[in-house]
């Protein structure tokens, strides 16, 4: 499958662009921009491709994406028929971390925007959102460009206080990890993603940043609230679902590649995290993708 780089330039001279789309079904392209996504799916039923994760979807939802995320919505077979009907319809704003300047999220006013940009470099799911929601996202085509502005800060003010939502792809698929103020937690995952395809410890870890073992272990599970090991894995099954995705290599490859010294732990630790055997989630992405783009 092709990755595509869209240009999602705003031609209108405009901070962000708002587009309405009503087709009888959503573009077919595995695609990324440089501009975050706010997406909300008015009519329309299918399965959800963002990074690695593989989900269905139906009207009413609404994502937010990173810059550089992978993505697609894809129709069930139903919508591609002449005489289904149907329709997919969505309201997608387009919009850079900077579109009020260079600073503006500094301001202590944005802390929590800034935090919810962060968060949407995994892609986010939000849940249980009031319908008014909805309805501000579209009233986004009709207004003016001020009250545009203004509305849409307050559609992220809303959505950053929303405390009811999941983050869509593996922290292990994302193309850098995830940045953080806290230096300590900044060298962790640095030191993770250069050498999470070797054999690693959390002792290793520890040994890294100064602390021991024991209480880097309560550390983390502190902060991450699950044990360093299982981050571990997560972190390599994400490298491995991309590998899959990409159909660079057959399973046993991707497996050694990932990190794992034999293909059973591989098995089971990949059926752990993402619910499904590697060979079943390869063969669920090739149904859906590469036979229909």
């Amino acid at each position: 499958m092709k990755l595509h780089l869209l240009d999602r330039t705003n031609l209108k001279h405009s901070s962000f662009s708002v587009s309405h789309n009503n087709y009888p079904n959503f573009i077919k392209i595995w695609h990324y921009h440089i501009e975050l996504e706010l997406a909300f799916i008015k009519k329309s039923a299918g399965t959800r491709f963002i990074g690695d994760s593989i989900e269905k979807f139906t009207e009413g939802e609404v994502i937010l994406i990173g810059e550089n995320l992978p993505h697609m919505w894809l129709n069930d077979e139903i919508y591609f028929q002449e005489s289904s009907g149907l329709g997919a319809e969505a309201v997608a704003v387009h919009f850079k971390k900077e579109f009020l300047g260079e600073g503006f999220l500094l301001a202590p006013e944005f802390t929590m925007i800034r935090d919810l940009l962060e968060k949407a470099k995994r892609g986010i799911k939000f849940l249980g959102l009031d319908q008014q929601v909805m309805e501000d996202i579209e009233s986004l085509l009709y207004l003016d460009p001020f009250a545009r502005m203004v509305k849409f800060i307050e559609i992220l003010n809303t959505l950053a206080k929303h405390d009811h939502y999941e983050q869509l792809a593996s922290i292990g698929y994302v193309n850098s990890f995830l940045k953080t103020e806290n230096k300590r937690l900044h060298r962790i995952y640095e030191y993770v993603f250069k050498n999470f395809k070797k054999s690693i410890q959390a002792s290793d870890v520890a040994n890294e940043i100064g602390m021991n073992a024991s209480a880097f272990s309560r550390f983390f599970k502190r902060v991450h609230r699950k044990t360093f090991t299982r981050y571990l894995n997560e972190v390599r099954i994400g490298y491995a679902c991309r590998q899959l995705l990409e159909d660079k290599y057959n399973i046993t490859a991707i497996a050694y590649e990932s990190g794992f010294n034999n293909i059973s732990n591989f098995n089971r630790q990949f059926k752990t995290i993402m619910g499904k055997s590697p060979s079943i989630y390869a063969q669920f992405h090739a149904q859906k993708l590469e036979l229909q783009i």
